[in-house]
């Protein structure tokens, strides 16, 4: 039953632009004023007799009723907040003032819509954490599941897959697709580059049911958001929502907004990564040059030393390779050292380490060997695959080179005692030849 409340005390109430309720003890709501439909969407009519707590978002129940029965149990209450579905089905926050009263066996509560304002909260909130996402990640392997977490704080999203863009080609990789429990989630790569280019090339996002993307999907929707830095495209995130929802206006303008910060942090660790690994690797080969070479030479007889194990260091260099560069130009001499170095990567494993010095010095860090044969026998390796010639500016070259060997612990315990045993053994065999 509405409890009783005289007119001209009503008619005020109903001028309150925050709504009133009264909620009996049993949770059933007594009395609301006209606030409630701008809201909530529901007249006085709709909601006299309902249970409150029906109205909350299941997540939110467990806390709503246990602040209730601290309430009741005469805690007042003011600035409580929780999330209410609107009769549209969009999500309303509230914050509650409210107490008991124990002579009339009533809550009374006054709700205040604050969805703008945490909305702006939400904005900030993801701004920020985006922000320190793209300072804090070594790569974009590390970014994006960061920026999947903060994207999952501000709507519902049952998967996310990212797509990214080549500079020069604009071609489209996807690097990341997972599901909220951090399980691969594919999508049909062909279908996913179309919607993709379309939503980057008008800058809008697109919502679109959930087989236009995973033709196996069953139910449900993708938002598909582009990413751009500025004006440049970066790529696009693809959302995929829970089976029962779909994204209202409101979330696609919240992830409109992140999007652009999202796509500045993805440029900012792709120029991070560009200069570490300017820093780190030799521009011309690719492979890790003195610098990166010094840290894994120690990383690698620091494992050695635990294991009480064995370390070669293979020192090399292209023999007369002054003389290609005067003959055929530097160009030449480029392509040559290129070539050189990917053959020097086919003949050891993918734990060790090619790396090249300077000039047409290379290095070669042999972890967990047995003794001077294994290194030996990638030396020789080595010499074989010298024997095919190259092919370089329209001259075939055959090229030889000179090896010096180290090892760990027989030749010494640091990097420069390996390097200066190896550097003297290469000479010694070039002195022989």
């Amino acid at each position: 039953m509405a409890t009783r409340v005289h007119n001209p005390l009503l008619n005020c109430i109903d001028l309150l632009l925050d709504a009133v309720f009264l909620i009996g003890a049993d949770g059933c709501i007594r009395y609301v004023n006209a606030a409630s439909e701008r809201i909530f969407g529901y007249t006085p009519g709709e909601l006299i007799g309902r249970r409150m707590i029906d109205l909350v978002l299941p997540e939110d129940r467990p806390m709503t009723l246990e602040e209730a029965a601290r309430i009741m149990a005469g805690q007042p209450r003011v600035g409580f907040v929780n999330r209410y579905l609107h009769k549209d089905g969009h999500t309303v926050h509230i914050m509650w003032s409210a107490r008991w009263s124990e002579a009339d066996q009533l809550r009374i509560g006054v709700a205040r819509d604050v969805t703008e304002q945490k909305h702006l909260e939400d904005l900030q909130a993801a701004t920020y954490a985006v922000s320190e996402a793209a300072h804090d990640a070594v790569d974009l392997d590390t970014l994006f599941p960061t920026i999947h977490a903060i994207i999952a704080r501000l709507v519902p999203v049952a998967g996310l897959v990212v797509a990214t863009c080549e500079r020069e080609s604009e071609a489209l990789h996807f690097p990341y697709g997972r599901d909220e429990s951090g399980q691969p989630l594919a999508v049909d790569e062909q279908l996913a580059h179309r919607h993709c280019q379309d939503v980057i090339a008008s800058r809008r996002g697109l919502q679109l049911p959930a087989d236009a993307l995973a033709p196996e999907a069953g139910a449900g929707f993708w938002l598909v958001v582009p990413l751009i830095d500025q004006t440049d495209p970066i790529g696009a995130l693809m959302l995929k929502a829970h089976a029962d929802t779909r994204y209202s206006d409101k979330d696609r303008e919240l992830l409109g907004f992140v999007s652009a910060q999202v796509a500045t942090a993805i440029e900012r660790s792709r120029l991070k990564a560009e200069l570490l690994r300017a820093a780190r690797y030799d521009e011309l080969t690719g492979l890790p040059n003195r610098r990166l070479f010094h840290d894994r030479i120690d990383t690698a007889l620091a494992r050695s030393r635990r294991k009480n194990g064995r370390v070669a260091l293979l020192y090399l260099d292209i023999d007369d390779f002054k003389g290609v560069n005067d003959t055929l130009g530097h160009d030449a001499g480029d392509e040559l050292l290129r070539e050189f170095a990917r053959r020097l990567e086919r003949c050891v494993r993918k734990a060790d380490t090619v790396a090249r010095l300077g000039g047409d010095e290379f290095v070669v860090i042999l972890e967990d060997v047995h003794g001077p044969d294994d290194a030996t026998a990638v030396a020789d390796k080595i010499h074989h695959s010298l024997q095919q010639p190259f092919d370089i500016a329209g001259h075939s070259l055959h090229a030889r080179t000179s090896i010096g060997i180290a090892l760990h612990p027989d030749d010494g315990d640091d990097a420069d005692g390996l390097i200066r045993h190896a550097d003297q053994r290469m000479y010694q065999y070039k002195a022989r030849d």
